[in-house]
C-alpha cells in the first residue's frame, strides 16, 4: 500500500506531465486540478505544500522554453537567481552535500561483488517509493521503483555473486536524509560503486553541479578532460546506480531540453523543480 507521500506525488507528478505537454498554453489552475481530478483549492494547497511554490510558478520554472531560455543568454546564472527574480519561494536547506566516491577494488569489480554484503530498504520519497542499499563501505545502490520484486531483481542484477538482507542501515538513513527539505545537516556520505574508471570520473563530477543548477552533457564531457566524449558521458549518465543523490537529472540537453531519465522524464521535471524552489537559504 502506498503511503499518502508517495499518493501525493503521484499527483502531483500526474499534473507535472500535464503542464509540462501543455506549457505553451500555459493551462490554468483550473484545468490541472481538473486533470487530477481535484478542485482547484485542494490542488493549489497540495501542490504549495509538496513543492515549496504554486503550480503557475513552478510550471515557469520547469517549462522547457525557461530552460532554453537560461542555457542559451545567461549559461553562467544559476537557476536559483533566476527564480529569485521570478519571485520563487525559497526554503531552507544545505547547500553542499559532500559525497566520497570509494570505486570497489578490481578484484570486488571482476568478481560480481563476491565476498560482499549488501543490505537495503524500501523507503519513502518526495518522488515514490525508493529502495536503497549499502555495503559496509558506503552506498551502492538507489533507485525509484513501485514494484519491490523488480526494485530487488535490478539491484541483484548488478551484484550476482553478492549476499542480501533486507533490513535497514544507518548509511541508508544518512542518504535518505537529503529527500527532507527541512535538513539543516547532512554528514558526509560515503558512495561504494562499481563502475569503469569513466564513469567514476563522470558521476564524481555530476556531484559538483550545485543544488538548483544545471549542466549538459558537453559541460561534463569537457569538464572530465574529454571534450569530444558527450556521447560517452551520457551512457555513463545513464548507468548511474545511485538516483537523486549522485545528480544525473541536473544534466540536460545543450539545446535546453531535459531529455529523459532512467527513473522516468516526469519524475526528473519534478525533481529539478523541486530542487529550485529547495535551493535558497530562506
Amino acid at each position: 500500500m502506498k503511503s499518502q507521500e508517495e499518493f501525493n506525488f503521484q499527483r502531483i507528478k500526474d499534473a507535472i506531465e500535464f503542464l509540462t505537454k501543455n506549457h505553451l498554453r500555459q493551462p490554468s489552475l483550473e484545468a490541472a486540478a481538473t486533470h487530477v481530478h481535484m478542485s482547484p483549492e485542494h490542488f493549489q494547497k497540495m501542490f504549495t505544500e509538496w513543492a515549496g511554490t504554486s503550480p503557475k510558478k513552478f510550471l515557469q520554472y520547469v517549462s522547457i522554453e525557461h530552460a532554453k531560455r537560461i542555457i542559451h543568454s545567461s549559461p553562467q546564472i544559476s537557476l536559483f537567481e533566476t527564480a529569485e527574480k521570478t519571485g520563487l519561494s525559497s526554503t531552507s536547506r544545505l547547500h553542499d552535500l559532500f559525497v566520497r566516491i570509494e570505486g570497489m577494488t578490481p578484484a570486488e569489480y571482476k568478481n560480481e561483488g563476491k565476498n560482499l554484503t549488501i543490505s537495503y530498504s524500501f523507503n519513502s520519497s518526495p518522488f515514490g517509493k525508493v529502495i536503497v542499499a549499502n555495503t559496509s563501505k558506503g552506498i551502492c545502490h538507489i533507485a525509484f521503483e513501485e514494484d519491490e520484486a523488480k526494485a530487488v531483481s535490478d539491484l541483484k542484477s548488478r551484484f550476482p555473486q553478492a549476499a542480501f538482507n533486507l533490513q535497514h542501515h544507518d548509511l541508508q538513513e544518512k542518504a535518505l536524509s537529503v529527500f527532507r527539505k527541512s535538513s539543516e545537516d547532512i554528514s558526509e556520505i560515503k558512495l561504494h560503486l562499481k563502475g569503469t574508471e569513466f564513469q567514476l570520473k563522470v558521476w564524481e563530477s555530476l556531484l559538483k553541479i550545485p543544488l538548483g543548477q544545471l549542466s549538459t552533457y558537453g559541460a561534463i564531457a569537457e569538464s572530465i578532460g574529454h571534450p569530444k566524449a558527450a556521447r560517452a558521458v551520457g551512457t555513463a549518465i545513464g548507468s548511474n546506480p545511485i538516483a537523486f543523490l549522485i545528480p544525473c537529472h541536473r544534466v540536460i540537453q545543450s539545446s535546453g531540453i531535459f531529455g529523459g531519465y532512467m527513473w522516468g522524464p516526469s519524475r526528473k521535471t519534478a525533481i529539478i523543480g523541486w530542487e529550485c524552489v529547495c535551493s535558497g537559504e530562506g
